[in-house]
């Protein structure tokens, strides 16, 4: 096997298995690996399971019973299929849907004490920054002035960044779940309903992105999270999602415009049906392009890159370099 490895990765540590899991606002997600060195590993196993946490968080301001058991059952799973593949270390990072909710500290907790390992409920900026480091693993260097964008159900991340520096950062409380919930298309798309809300996406960019990033001038724009490796997909015509092609993939706004009249053709249970667009994304992927378009509006950039890479990875290369320094 060869591991994958980033840039300037060199091998410096014995093998070591380490797993991470994101329990973000609409999908898990499982990482295993194993470590050569403080920039290689070869992945053993991965997963997702949409388990909609974020469902009714925005009515409410709390998370719901059957979404908690929903995903309690997954990371419990997800913890146990870890460490039956011989990880001896789990990392679970929770994301909007928990950091934002009355009760998301205490069902983090009770996560916990089931899956027998801690939760940690990561502020918006250690995602951003954690979702920056996976995605710069998987992209390798990219000169100039980038913007990382991550559209998650119940928020949305944007890292401008420069080399190694981090040069601003925002996570808004923008995301498909509840974009969703107010914006229901489920026999197709409603136009004047859909300018409506893409523009209603367009103006909280205007008043919320820092200046630093609205005023910056882009050499790359780059999407990750499931709205834009979906379009990648389809885009790409796979019977079969595919992440090695989907990785480093060009969107164009055109591109995505095209995609957007597809879908919009077709009511939810027909989206749910093709290939690559997982039925759980179904009624999101509308919504999760009105925050695509409105970023190529706002920005004034006509294209961007695709990453397969985001949050776990970025957990993977956090726990190598951890244990780099304790060695």
């Amino acid at each position: 096997m060869t591991p994958r490895r980033g840039p300037g990765g060199a091998f410096s540590l014995s093998p070591a298995r380490i797993a991470a899991i994101d329990v973000g606002s609409n999908t898990v997600r499982l990482l295993v690996a194993d470590v050569a060195g403080p920039g290689a590993w070869q992945i053993v196993d991965e997963d997702q399971t949409i388990t909609r946490l974020g469902e009714g968080l925005a009515r409410s301001g709390a998370l719901g019973a059957a979404p908690m058991a929903r995903t309690l059952a997954v990371v419990k799973t997800y913890v146990e299929r870890a460490r039956d593949r011989g990880a001896g270390d789990v990392r679970i990072v929770a994301t909007s849907a928990v950091r934002e909710s009355s009760n998301g500290r205490s069902f983090a907790e009770a996560v916990g004490r089931a899956a027998g390992q801690a939760v940690d409920v990561v502020s918006g900026e250690d995602e951003a920054r954690l979702t920056v480091r996976g995605v710069r693993h998987g992209l390798g260097p990219l000169p100039g002035p980038v913007l990382t964008f991550d559209i998650g159900g119940g928020s949305t991340e944007y890292v401008l960044s420069e080399d190694d520096a981090i040069r601003s950062m925002v996570s808004l409380r923008l995301g498909a779940i509840p974009l969703a919930e107010r914006f229901p298309f489920p026999r197709g798309i409603e136009w004047e309903r859909y300018c409506a809300m893409q523009g209603e996406v367009r103006a909280r960019l205007a008043r919320e992105l820092p200046a630093a990033i609205r005023g910056a001038t882009l050499a790359h724009l780059v999407g990750t999270a499931g709205t834009v490796t979906t379009l990648a997909a389809l885009d790409l015509g796979l019977a079969r999602y595919d992440p090695a092609r989907v990785q480093g993939h060009t969107l164009s706004r055109e591109t995505v415009r095209r995609l957007l009249e597809r879908l919009g053709a077709l009511p939810v249970a027909e989206r749910g049906a093709l290939p690559c667009l997982d039925p759980g994304r179904a009624d999101l992927i509308i919504p999760g392009i009105a925050i695509v378009m409105a970023t190529f509006e706002e920005l004034g950039v006509v294209t961007l890159r695709v990453s397969e890479y985001g949050l776990r990875e970025g957990l993977l290369v956090d726990a190598i370099e951890r244990r780099h320094r304790s060695s």
